[in-house]
């Protein structure tokens, strides 16, 4: 497999989550902070980012399959590049509302779930065999822009949303080009279909469901959308707003300084080589996050929260890459992106509850204190892993895929 193959791919996965992570900061901005938007008002508007993954996932992975997942990954982002000309449109005349942000996100979670199966399900073509390394080049890149669109969507109070709206906009058509540069280089040809999709959504749900390892993948993947996810896309804000007073440039700073931990431990990871547990690197990491998380939720002055997000990063460097592995390792070629999509959908599916969830504490509890709660629940679900599963003692190595 060409090395330049692989690199367009990374370079797709670059652009859409440095624009991802710029939407994060600009969309939890407007409503937060512009609209000022009570707890839970904010927790449904992050749900309906959320919601399309929730009902369209599965079946896109479905249909990747049955097309091409690197074709599918090209036309979805292409539809995403011209979500945030709403919004642009929306504040040049003056009629930013709830409304249109709801509209915005249900528009991009669609985008966000035929993008995310086709992407996943791309990996495996492009790795060469190296799956582990693949996934951590790929979650580097997607970190690392993420930090550069963190902080660029911070400078929104002084340069205004539709300047990084539109940037946005320009980040994700690099991504599609990018995705026609791999087709034309080593386009991926659909797996073989005998059935219909519904039936095929059917056979990957058999699939995960008869892994003891993928299965418990899943349902730690249901447990990290409800408490980490939620938040960290509704508690953080709300925390930023009403504990520190902050800003835009908060919030990116904020979300730049998590995704500078992920970075750090995948450095350090692509340094150390192939990690042959990675069920209990996952659930070592997980724990510690669960800590780290309820801390943050202890901390009067943000520079004590700014450390405390740092650290969860360094623990989330080491959980995401290492579950997306088992996965992509585990899973049979012919259902590779069905598998992920399960796989995303776990995540995604899962977090319309998280959100809800999360705005709810939060307004009981206040944001701080819901953090706290969301951190003590997810270090009981990793001492259930521990006991109840599988996944300690599973075990890799860089020929073999499975064990």
């Amino acid at each position: 497999m060409s090395a330049r193959v692989r690199n367009y791919y990374l370079v797709a996965t670059a652009s859409w989550f440095m624009a991802f992570g710029m939407q994060s900061v600009v969309f939890a901005w407007l409503v937060t902070i512009v609209l000022h938007e009570d707890a839970e008002f904010v927790g449904w508007a992050q749900t309906a980012l959320l919601i399309p993954g929730m009902l369209l996932i599965l079946l896109a992975g479905a249909l990747a399959d049955r097309i091409g997942p690197d074709r599918q990954a090209l036309w979805a982002q292409l539809f995403a590049a011209l979500i945030p000309w709403l919004l642009i449109l929306a504040l040049a005349n003056g009629l930013l509302s709830y409304p249109v942000m709801i509209v915005y996100a249900l528009a991009m979670g669609c985008a966000q779930a035929f993008v995310t199966p086709a992407r996943d399900g791309l990996l495996n073509h492009v790795s060469g065999g190296d799956v582990q390394r693949t996934v951590l080049l790929a979650s580097l890149s997607q970190f690392s822009f993420q930090i550069l669109g963190y902080l660029l969507a911070g400078l929104a109070d002084s340069v205004g949303a539709a300047l990084i709206l539109g940037t946005q906009s320009v980040v994700l058509l690099v991504g599609v080009i990018a995705y026609v540069l791999l087709r034309r280089t080593h386009a991926v040809p659909p797996a073989p279909q005998q059935q219909s999709m519904v039936a095929g959504v059917v056979q990957g749900a058999r699939t995960v469901m008869g892994s003891p390892v993928m299965r418990i993948v899943v349902l730690q993947n249901v447990a990290m959308a409800c408490f980490f996810m939620g938040c960290f896309i509704v508690c953080f804000p709300l925390v930023v707003r009403e504990v520190y007073m902050g800003s835009s440039g908060d919030l990116g700073v904020m979300s730049a300084l998590n995704s500078s931990g992920l970075v750090v431990t995948i450095l350090v990871m692509l340094k150390v080589g192939y990690v042959q547990r990675p069920g209990r690197a996952l659930i070592l990491a997980q724990m510690m996050g669960a800590l780290v998380l309820g801390l943050s939720g202890t901390m009067s002055v943000f520079a004590g929260f700014l450390t405390a997000i740092f650290c969860w990063g360094i623990c989330g460097g080491i959980a995401m890459p290492m579950s997306r592995t088992l996965m992509q390792e585990l899973a049979p070629p012919e259902q590779r992106a069905r598998v992920m999509s399960f796989y995303a959908f776990s995540f995604m599916g899962a977090g319309p509850i998280g959100t809800v969830f999360c705005g709810y504490l939060s307004k009981l509890l206040g944001p701080q204190l819901a953090i706290v709660t969301c951190g003590s629940a997810m270090f009981l679900v990793t001492i259930m892993m521990i006991l109840f599963s599988r996944l300690w003692r599973v075990e890799f190595n860089p020929q073999a895929q499975a064990a």
